[in-house]
């Protein structure tokens, strides 16, 4: 039997707490990936505002299924004495929140400082170990990890380590999903969904791109978390995360909207891979 949860970056429907939870609530996903509340990055927030969202999540049966926060993406020259700081921090408020996983990156203008790569990566790693919080390293384009071979590399040189695999984004660095799927098949511990059409850089609702995401569905056994990073609008908090323009192939009136769209063609793909939506779990035989 084959299990998927779904989970989703809910800032991309609102802003506001309140919105992100009925979001959540109106498409019967009971999991978030916590990237931006009430304006401000996670990673920014105070242990006490922390602990006040987390009441809120608690009485609305929502859980924090990972932090999505932007460690990694700064520069490889910069001190480390900051990113140790604010890793401390965010697992501090991971803690708090109720998460054990923290989506992080593998630096910019690190192509040519990979020793340098690995070294802060496994002491991010044991760091995170003190807090009870494993790391998730996901590609991203111009990280040192945006491609498979530099991906597979920090795979076998950073013990505990857990990984992401973003289709999107793979597709943005010019790698074919049929390779990358081959190449990761067995080792990816979740799932971001993400799609795009290669061509044209537009992205789009999963299954309408070439991110071949209804194969993974297919492909995948025991039970697996995918979490919707759509990106079909802007939204508040993306240029504090992301420097690039997003292109679009439809648009959509509002966020609300753009998110119900996502969530729904996930359902779609789904359904067609032969899934049966049972409570918050779907469920293929």
């Amino acid at each position: 039997m084959v299990k998927v949860k779904l989970c989703a970056f809910s800032d991309e429907a609102a802003s506001s707490l309140e919105g992100q939870i009925e979001a959540l609530k109106r498409n019967n996903i009971p999991y978030m990936e916590m990237r931006g509340v009430d304006g401000k990055n996670v990673t920014a927030l105070t242990e006490e505002e922390a602990k006040e969202i987390r009441e809120k999540l608690d009485a609305n049966g929502i859980q924090v299924w990972s932090i999505g926060s932007p460690i990694g993406k700064s520069k490889i020259q910069d001190s480390f004495e900051e990113v140790e700081k604010l890793l401390r921090h965010t697992c501090s408020l991971a803690n708090i929140l109720g998460a054990d996983k923290i989506r992080m990156f593998s630096f910019f203008e690190a192509y040519d400082s990979r020793d340098e790569v690995i070294s802060r990566l496994r002491k991010m790693v044991a760091i995170a170990k003190e807090y009870g919080v494993k790391l998730h390293h996901e590609n991203e384009k111009d990280i040192y990890g945006d491609i498979a071979s530099r991906v597979l590399d920090i795979m076998e040189n950073v013990e505990g380590l857990c990984h992401i695999y973003d289709p999107a984004n793979y597709l943005q660095v010019g790698e074919k999903a049929e390779d990358t799927q081959r190449i990761f098949a067995g080792k990816i511990d979740y799932y971001h969904v993400k799609d795009v059409i290669a061509e044209t850089d537009q992205l789009v609702p999963a299954g309408q791109g070439d991110g071949k995401i209804g194969d993974i569905l297919s492909s995948i056994d025991g039970e697996k978390t995918f979490t919707l990073e759509p990106h079909l609008a802007v939204f508040e908090g993306y240029s504090h995360i992301d420097k690039t323009v997003m292109k679009h192939k439809f648009t959509y009136k509002t966020s609300t909207e753009s998110f119900d769209a996502a969530v729904a063609a996930m359902k779609d793909l789904l359904a067609k891979a032969g899934y049966q939506e049972i409570g918050d779990t779907f469920v293929k035989e």
